[in-house]
């Protein structure tokens, strides 16, 4: 298993303290090179890719407004949110076809929907709901190859980013555990939370 991470030392540490062969790599999304490198390193050791799981995100910003935008933190949360996982994905699809079975999973939020979107976080909330429109777009090219595409929601997950209250880690977790080994008749394009759809 192999985990992208922007401070190698703090992903090397992180990575000890996992079950099972976790591996450190170097993967900040924000930078526009790092995914082609990442996934040229992947390729040159192993040839292919299992599972992909897009999990990187920012800028939580629920005290913000839409029109009073703060520009800075909008752009930084695309650059993460969206063209990050877009790099990730355009970089390693490749992989995730060679074995034919491959999985991506890219970390969603319900704040992205459209269907309950309401004032408020308007840097998170459009670019998770831009993920999801992404979502929908690799699913349709990647058909056919094997490779099924889906945004998942966690739910309000007691992390760094979630803060204390949240569902344990290992709950949040099931949904993108269940996404990353769906059987090849599994769904692809959708959205989902407990492996139960969301409105998009």
């Amino acid at each position: 298993m192999l985990l992208g991470v922007r401070d190698l030392a703090k992903g090397e540490a992180a990575a000890k303290g996992l079950d099972g062969h976790v591996e450190a790599i170097a993967l900040d999304v924000a930078a526009p090179d790092a995914a082609a490198r990442a996934a040229d390193e992947v390729e040159r050791r192993f040839g292919r890719l299992d599972v992909l799981i897009n999990n990187a995100a920012i800028h939580y910003d629920t005290g913000s407004r839409a029109l009073r935008p703060d520009w800075t933190v909008i752009r930084e949360a695309f650059e993460t949110n969206v063209f990050g996982a877009w790099r990730v994905a355009a970089a390693f699809a490749p992989l995730l076809k060679a074995g034919g079975h491959g999985r991506l999973v890219n970390v969603s939020s319900e704040g992205g929907s459209l269907a309950s979107m309401g004032a408020g976080a308007p840097a998170y909330s459009t670019s998770k709901a831009t993920l999801n429109a992404l979502t929908c777009v690799l699913a349709a090219e990647l058909r056919g190859s094997g490779v099924l595409v889906n945004a998942i929601c966690p739910g309000w997950v007691a992390t760094d980013m979630g803060g204390p209250g949240g569902r344990p880690l290992a709950q949040g977790a099931a949904s993108i555990v269940w996404a990353a080994t769906l059987p090849d008749d599994g769904p692809t394009g959708g959205f989902f939370r407990d492996g139960k759809r969301l409105p998009w």
